[in-house]
């Protein structure tokens, strides 16, 4: 299990990690603190649903959600230094995104936004996984997140 793996890493590197989410709705914590012994190193996790949520937990800025939206690389990025910062962890992931149904063509549908937040910078991914419905999305976002984090504690 890839949430299993993270935690090991983080152990072996003795790095803190928190998570901020939107679309998962707090999916990504609960994958990691499923796992006996996740106190080790998860320390904190927000589920951020609103645009007033990111600016007040997360230090987001209104002026990068009026350009950008909420769905949006800009936006990851914030959310997760937002978490990083705060939280003092030392790796912190975040997901924004449309998990369905609806979207626009502007921003489908499937469209996730992921970022990943360390001492050494933040990077940022988007990820379209389709219309395959709200479940399909938020999953599949759970799993891409966790995946960028085993990689980056590598």
């Amino acid at each position: 299990m890839t949430a299993a793996r993270v935690l090991s890493a983080a152990i072996a590197r003795g790095w803190r990690i928190a998570t901020a989410e939107s679309c998962t709705g707090g999916m990504v914590a609960a994958a990691l603190t499923d796992i006996p012994g996740s106190s080790a190193v998860f320390d904190w996790g927000v589920v951020t649903y609103s645009d007033t949520a990111k600016i007040q937990l997360l230090g987001v800025s209104g002026a990068t959600l009026a350009a950008h939206g909420a769905v949006s690389e800009q936006v990851a990025a914030e959310m997760a230094e937002g978490a990083r910062s705060r939280s003092g962890a030392d790796l912190a992931l975040s997901v924004t995104g449309i998990a369905g149904p609806g979207g626009s063509a502007h921003k489908p549908e499937g469209r996730v936004c992921f970022g990943l937040s360390t001492a050494g910078g933040t990077r940022t991914e988007t990820v379209e996984f389709g219309a395959r419905g709200r479940a399909q999305v938020r999953r599949a976002s759970m799993g891409h997140a966790l995946r960028m984090a085993l990689s980056a504690l590598g």
